[in-house]
This record gives C-alpha cells, sequence and structure tokens, in this order.
C-alpha cells in the first residue's frame, strides 16, 4: 500500500455502529432505574424488593454471557447479534406492559438473555475490524456509549415518565431498539465480507494486528474453558471485572434513588444531577482511555506498562465515591461521584479491550463472555446486597463503602496477575480446527 495515500476511514463507521448498539443496549436498561421512584410508590416495593427487581436482568445477563461468547465464535457476530437484537426489541416493550414485582421481575430476566450477546458479539468484531493500536480508541468508542447513554437517556427517560407516565418510557426504549435492529440488519459484516471495505483498508487492519477471521486454532466450544481458567492473566482480567463490574452496576441502576430518597431531590432535577457524572465518565474514556493511551503506544511507550498504569490509575480514582459519604448536599455528591466515575471509565477502554487482546485465536468471544459472566455476576451482587445494606443502615454510605473495597481488590488483581497483554498460549489441540466465519456469513471473501 502506497504510505502517501491517507487510509480510508470505513472501519470508524463499523465501531459506530456498534457503539450504537451498546448506546440503545443502555437506555433500556437505565429506563427501570430511571422510573423507579415512580414504580416503587404506585407498587408499594420496598428497597429489598427494588434491589432484587434490578437484579433480574443481571441474573440471566450474567449465566448467558459464556454461551453468548460460544455462540459469537461459533456462528460469528453477525449472526448472533442479528438474533440478539430482534429479542431484545420485543423483551424491552414487554416491561411497558409488566404488572406488579413477578411481572417485572420476568420481563426483565427476558431482556437479559436478550442483551447478553451484545458485548461478547462487540468486542469480537471490534478486534476483527481495528488494529492494535487503535484497539483503545474502538474498544472507547464502543464502551462510552454506554456512558453517553445515561447523560441523553437519563433526562429523556425522566422527561417522558413525569409527563406520560412511566409505561411510556418503555414504549419510547422498545422503538429505539426497533430502529437499531433495522440498522444491524443493513450494516453490519465481517471485514473479509464487506463490499464497501476496501482492499487497502483491509491490508491496514490486517497488518495492524487485528484479530484473524477464519479458523479457530485454539481449539472451540467448552473445552477451551479449563485451560483458559488455568491461565494467571485470565484470572486477573475475571477479578478485575468483577470490581468494576459491582461499581458500575451500582451506579447505574442505584444513583437516580440514592439523589432522591437520600439527598431529597426531585425525579427531573435527579436525572439533570445524573448527566454530570455520566458526562465526565463519557469524556474520560473517550479522550484519556481510548486516544491518549493509543497515542502514546503509538510514540514507541511500553504498550502494557502504559495501558496498565492507566488501569490502575483509573481503579484509585474510583475511590472518590467514599467522599459522598460525608455529605448530604447535592453538588458535592455528584463532585465526587463524577471523579469516581471518570476515573475508572479512563480505564474502561482499557478492561474491554484485555479479552481480545489476550484470547488465543478464534476464542475472544469466549475470553469476553467469561469476563463479562463475572462482571454481571457482580453487578447481581451490587444490586441486592445494596437494597439491604440501605434497609438496615437507612443511608447509602455502607454501599459504596463495599465498593471501594471490591476496587482495592481488583487493582490487586490486575497489578500481580496480569504480567502483560499479549495472547496467552493455547490449548493442546482438540481436534481438527473448526472455520468459524465460514459458518456465518455469506457473500464474496477479500483477496
Amino acid at each position: 500500500m502506497d504510505q502517501s495515500r491517507p487510509v480510508p476511514g470505513f472501519r470508524w463507521r463499523i465501531g459506530c455502529l456498534l457503539a450504537l448498539g451498546v448506546f440503545v443496549n443502555y437506555i433500556d436498561r437505565i429506563a427501570l432505574s430511571v422510573a423507579s421512584p415512580q414504580i416503587q410508590g404506585e407498587y408499594g416495593l420496598t428497597n429489598i424488593q427494588l434491589g432484587w427487581l434490578f437484579s433480574g436482568f443481571f441474573w440471566v445477563y450474567a449465566f448467558a454471557q459464556i454461551p453468548s461468547g460460544l455462540l459469537a465464535d461459533r456462528f460469528g457476530a453477525r449472526a448472533t447479534m442479528r438474533l440478539s437484537t430482534v429479542l431484545w426489541t420485543v423483551s424491552s416493550g414487554l416491561m411497558a406492559l409488566a404488572q406488579g414485582f413477578a411481572g417485572f421481575f420476568g420481563a426483565r430476566m427476558l431482556l437479559g438473555l436478550a442483551e447478553a450477546p451484545a458485548y461478547p458479539a462487540g468486542t469480537k468484531a471490534t478486534g476483527y475490524w481495528f488494529p492494535r493500536s487503535e484497539r483503545g480508541t474502538a474498544t472507547a468508542v464502543f464502551d462510552a456509549s454506554a456512558r453517553f447513554a445515561n447523560v441523553v437517556g437519563v433526562p429523556l427517560v425522566a422527561l417522558v415518565a413525569v409527563h406520560l407516565g412511566w409505561r411510556w418510557s418503555f414504549v419510547m426504549t422498545a422503538c429505539f431498539s426497533l430502529c437499531y435492529a433495522v440498522a444491524f440488519f443493513l450494516g453490519y459484516r465481517d471485514p473479509s465480507r464487506h463490499p464497501r471495505l476496501t482492499a487497502a483498508e483491509h491490508r491496514y487492519i490486517l497488518a495492524g494486528g487485528a484479530c484473524a477471521e477464519g479458523m479457530a486454532t485454539a481449539g472451540s466450544g467448552w473445552a477451551t474453558i479449563p485451560h483458559l481458567l488455568q491461565q494467571r492473566k485470565i484470572w486477573g482480567i475475571i477479578l478485575g471485572f468483577a470490581a468494576y463490574g459491582y461499581f458500575f452496576t451500582l451506579f447505574l441502576t442505584w444513583m437516580p434513588n440514592y439523589l432522591v430518597r437520600e439527598l431529597h431531590v426531585s425525579m427531573m432535577q435527579s436525572a439533570i444531577y445524573i448527566m454530570i457524572p455520566w458526562g465526565v465518565a463519557t469524556l474520560g474514556e473517550l479522550f484519556v482511555g481510548g486516544w491518549l493511551i493509543d497515542a502514546l503506544c503509538r510514540r514507541g511507550y511500553d504498550d502494557t506498562w502504559t495501558r496498565k498504569a492507566m488501569l490502575m490509575l483509573g481503579f484509585m480514582l474510583g475511590m472518590a465515591m467514599i467522599g459522598a459519604i460525608f455529605t448530604h448536599r447535592p453538588g458535592w455528591a455528584v463532585f465526587w461521584i463524577s471523579i469516581s466515575l471518570g476515573g475508572l471509565s479512563s480505564a474502561a477502554p482499557i478492561i474491554w479491550s484485555l479479552p481480545s487482546l489476550v484470547a488465543p485465536r478464534g476464542v475472544g468471544g469466549t475470553v469476553t463472555g467469561i469476563a463479562n459472566f463475572v462482571n454481571n455476576g457482580a453487578g447481581i451482587i451490587a444490586t441486592v446486597l445494596t437494597g439491604y445494606l440501605v434497609s438496615l443502615t437507612g443511608s447509602f454510605g455502607a454501599a459504596f463503602l463495599c465498593a471501594s473495597v471490591m476496587l482495592v481488590a481488583g487493582f490487586v488483581a490486575i497489578a500481580i496477575l496480569v504480567e502483560s497483554f499479549t495472547p496467552v498460549d493455547e490449548p493442546p489441540a482438540y481436534g481438527m480446527a473448526v472455520p468459524l466465519s465460514g459458518l456465518a456469513e455469506d457473500g464474496p471473501v477479500k483477496s
């Protein structure tokens, strides 16, 4: 390829398409959190019941992660996500029809099953479409959309719930999901089969270390999992994801209720306050965890130590949430939470890029599924335990302290167990390698 000519940038359109899916996912998820004061009042739910209701999504979502990763590795990101987008459109709409605790819990469990493939398939697709030197920025765009969904989605859902009622907020999220399903059906292919990707850009992606499509040389299916769980790096990633998941799920589910119940602001005021920390989180993830890290690595700084240093710094800044324990003023609480969310969000692209960076060829979806299973398992504990702690203590102080302890544990695990961000050893051959991408896609392969 002529080095004097700029590389086309079609891959970034695919990155934005994947990010849009996460954006819609998270608006679906946060709708219950935003509408929870209305729902809690209408149905007389206790804080403990509300905690269990928040957890309904995560029970199925967590346990479906590893199967979702295996499906993404077996059938490809395209086929897996097509099925997922249809299911989450239906399940999102069912929330508008729910009646009572059992109805809400069942609808949330179905939504968790429907959205489970989003991250395993999305991170696998990101690994296909971006070279290592752009992986941080690409992952930041992908994951920052989850933060930005709170900036846009929280006030939007609150506005609809206040003026039209909480059921209409779920009608709105179902419409968003349907629109994305159509966009993904029309717009996504793997790089080797996308008619709009030029050969020059495809060569650039592959030469930069993008994950290879095709044969799973490390074996396939459940047989790879025992080998992966024997690797120190995988356990470092697992424990880091557990800390990350506990922290973000706590704020994703309980922050609107925290502001309304403990700091005594209105539902619309809470929506405005929530925009601030999630806005800081979005900017931190894009410009620090994404652009800055990739820029430093391109300038020759050591890849492992640069990423690891930012990861450690992000975990330390996450502990700033402790400051919110000592104030009952909304402005100061939002200040401490903004530092906390912004800091850990700056480390998020590194966390989410780890599975694709360390996975043997062909099992990136499986590694992501394992990590995200633990991530959301910790989220289940966060939602339920917070409900009990708030009921027992009458405040969120103990809940914030528990999240800080989890961050310390994750910090130590990553520092000790993840020595480098290179792929782990492949397991012994389990037989003939399995062609993956050919099972999932149709159409011509680029030469």
